[in-house]
Order: C-alpha cells, then structure tokens, then sequence
C-alpha cells in the first residue's frame, strides 16, 4: 500500500481546517490515509488546550499511536504543542514538535526524521509572526458543509484563555485566496460554507480595504454556494451596519453563535470581556427585530474564579430571557500562563460540576420547548448524511437539526419537511 498516515484531531473547527490540509499533503506526496486506529507509519497528533482535559487527551493520543506501531513516526502539532513544548519534548514518544506556524513544512519535516531520525522542535515565538499562513484545501471529503478558515490569532487576551498565547496575533486571510477556495468548495458540490477563525470578527483588521463584512458578500456572489454562516462572533459586531448589509443577502443563514461565558456583568469584567449582559440583549432584541425564526446558540463557562452563587444565578435568568437554541457549558479550567490562574476563589470542582448540571436542566428544557414550537411547520432543510433505515439528517438555515426518511439519497439536496415530532432533541418530519 505504499507509506500511510494517520490524524487525530483535538479541539475547534480550525484545527479541523488545519488538520484537513495537512493530510491533503501527505495524500498529495503519495501517502495513504488510514484510521488512527489502525498502524500506520505517521502519526499526526493536532492538539487543542482549551481545558486540563484537552491537554492530557492530547498526551493520551501521543501514547496510543507509538503503542499501534513502535516504529512510527509520531508528530505533535498544534496548541498544546505551542503553549508547552518543554512538556511534550520530555514525552519521550514524540519525535518532531511543530506548534501553529509552519505546518506546511510538516511532509518536509517527516521525511527528513526518516532519514536522520534526529528528533526536532520547530516551535518559534508565535508572536513573532505576522503572515496568515495560507493552508489550502483542495478536496475535502464529500460533505455538503465545508469549513473555511479566514483568520488566525486573537488580540483580545480574555484573563481565562490561553488561546491567544497559543494563536498569536491577529491574521487575515487574503480576500482573493478565500473567494477562490470557495469557487474550488462550490465546484466539488458544496452548498455551504462556514466562514471560521480563531476570532473571526476580527478579519481584515490587519488587511487594506476589507472587512467581516465584506468577505461575506464576496462569498455570497459565488455561484453555487447557498448557505453562508459564520462561527462564534461576539455581540460587538452585530452593529446596526452589520445588520443593513447582511440583511441584503438572502444565503446568510439566520443562525448566530455568540459568545456569551457568563451573564453576571461582575463575572464578565473579571473575564476581560468586553461587553456587557444588557449589551448582549441589545444585541440579540436588533437581531430579532429584523429577521424571522433566527437562533441564537452560544458558549458559557460556569465556575470562573469568585462565581459567587449570586452570579450563577445571573446567567441561569439570562439564558431564560435569551431562550438559546442550544449551549455548549463547560467548567471553569485554569491554563497557566493567564491572569485567571492565579485568581483568588477558585471554585471547587464539585460546585462547577453541580452549577454545569443546573444550567444544563435549564438550557435543556428551553431546547426542546424552542424545538416543539416547531411541530407543524415546514421547513427548509440541507441534508446532510443518512443513517440506517433511510433516515437522513440535515439542518434548517436557523441551525435546526431536522430528521427524516426518504426512500431516495437526499445528501446534498435542500428539501422543505413538514415537522410532525421532536425526538432527542432532533425534529423529525416528512419531506413535502
């Protein structure tokens, strides 16, 4: 079968981008893509430390892929890589460490460790680096929504990440690059794109003459593409500009993932957010005022350091007024290195578990009363993969996962469903 290789991927849509052009390399150097499971002679390990536990799954995957095959070579590269490379150097399974810069040179760095086989550490100082590195897909695999990355660092330094550290600064995507993946994404059949970063709100910043604003419209005009959405942005863009242009433009879906982590307007200055609880609801009421049966989702961190019960509280009744569609709760995790690790009252991690299990009750309760205000209704659906028995599942453009059977392969086609049931949170319905 010739040389083979596996990836694993930890952590966000970015890394996903990342991790997809990496082995479109190695498929383009002649290599085979295997499962992580099986043996292979490269293992890539791409690593997210967002939390304690991303860190260590990290370590875990190292470890697995040395035991499938002793005589691999096993490759470390992303966040957790950049943040602690001391750390991952003295696990002695790891043969090259690469970080968040420099991942093209990853085929040129693995043949030459198959040469020598002398250890390296390409890890540099991330703030050291200005240029978007221009990782380039050209064949995804066959799905009907595809992931584009457009921007890389933060600047925002919130007191609980260490992304920023991880990311570096901010930098934009080239406006021609991204509309010519897209015409690329558009021509293998996708239908919709979602326009990712690590701070996307933040594209074109560093850039003449564009802006968030303006990469979705350049989006918009190519054919083929029918869905745009954007991930995680924070209340601050929804400005009323931002609501005139947007509105214009019938393929943005009307679905917002924004950046709430806590409703207590104490907890978010100690975060170093830079809105408030009120400015968020202002945020969310404009965007309800203009379209119809939009949703909102959003992420939030319980037990941040000083968390009184007061303030858990707070965000509990504000996700009530909010009624998200959905939210992803994860416990407070100090990183090393931010101003929120060495915070007084740290909470402990019994209450965390405990305030994650209320506010999950709560924002389970308003997902499923959200999703049977929808039985009756039709809706138009992108599907995206089936299941046994025929059953295929796909979303509405408001982010809405619809279930269906169809006796003929609905994949990639946009059907309108009528909803008759809600089942584990997923509406299900008949197409029309």
């Amino acid at each position: 079968m010739g040389k083979t290789m596996a990836i694993f991927t930890l952590g966000c849509k970015v890394n996903r981008y990342d991790s997809e052009a990496i082995e479109e390399t190695f498929i383009q150097a002649g290599y085979t893509v295997v499962s992580f499971e099986d043996k292979a002679d490269v293992y890539i390990i791409n690593t997210c430390t967002v939390t304690h536990m991303s860190d260590r799954k990290s370590r875990q995957m190292i470890r697995r892929a040395k035991k499938i095959n002793p005589d691999s070579i096993v490759v470390v590269v992303g966040c957790y890589a950049q943040v602690a490379k001391e750390e991952i150097e003295a696990i002695e399974e790891v043969d090259l460490i690469i970080g968040t810069d420099k991942r093209l040179q990853i085929l040129e760095a693995v043949e030459e460790f198959a040469k020598n086989q002398q250890p390296m550490n390409f890890v540099e100082d991330i703030m050291e680096t200005y240029e978007f590195e221009e990782l380039k897909i050209n064949n995804m695999d066959k799905r009907t929504r595809a992931y584009l990355k457009i921007q890389e660092g933060c600047n925002n330094y919130c007191s609980y990440c260490i992304i920023p550290y991880a990311r570096g600064n901010i930098r934009s995507r080239q406006a021609d690059n991204i509309v010519d993946e897209v015409r690329r994404l558009a021509s293998e059949g996708f239908k919709e794109i979602v326009l990712t970063g690590i701070h996307v709100a933040s594209y074109g910043k560093d850039l003449k003459n564009t802006n968030l604003i303006e990469i979705i419209k350049l989006v918009h005009e190519v054919e083929g593409i029918e869905r745009i959405r954007l991930s995680s942005i924070e209340p601050k863009v929804i400005t009323d500009e931002f609501i005139e242009e947007i509105i214009k433009l019938p393929k943005f879906c009307k679905h917002f993932h924004l950046s709430l982590q806590s409703g207590s307007d104490t907890v978010l200055k100690r975060m170093k957010r830079r809105y408030t609880a009120s400015e968020y609801k202002e945020a969310v009421g404009k965007l309800r005022k203009e379209f119809n049966d939009i949703s909102f989702t959003t992420d939030i961190i319980v037990g941040f350091p000083g968390e009184t019960e007061e303030e858990f509280i707070e965000t509990v009744e504000f996700i009530k007024d909010i009624k998200f569609a959905d939210i992803h709760i994860f416990p407070y995790s100090p990183r090393e290195g931010t101003p929120a690790a060495t915070m007084k009252d740290q909470i402990s991690s019994q209450i965390k578990q405990e305030r994650v299990k209320e506010l999950s009750k709560v924002a389970d309760g308003i997902k499923d009363k959200i999703a049977r205000e929808y039985i009756g209704k039709s809706l138009s659906v992108l599907f995206e993969q089936s299941h046994k028995d025929d059953i295929y599942e796909g979303h509405t453009d408001n982010y809405m996962k619809v279930s269906c059977k169809s006796d003929e392969d609905i994949s990639n086609q946009i059907k309108d469903v009528k909803i008759t049931s809600v089942k584990n949170n997923t509406l299900c319905g008949i197409i029309e």
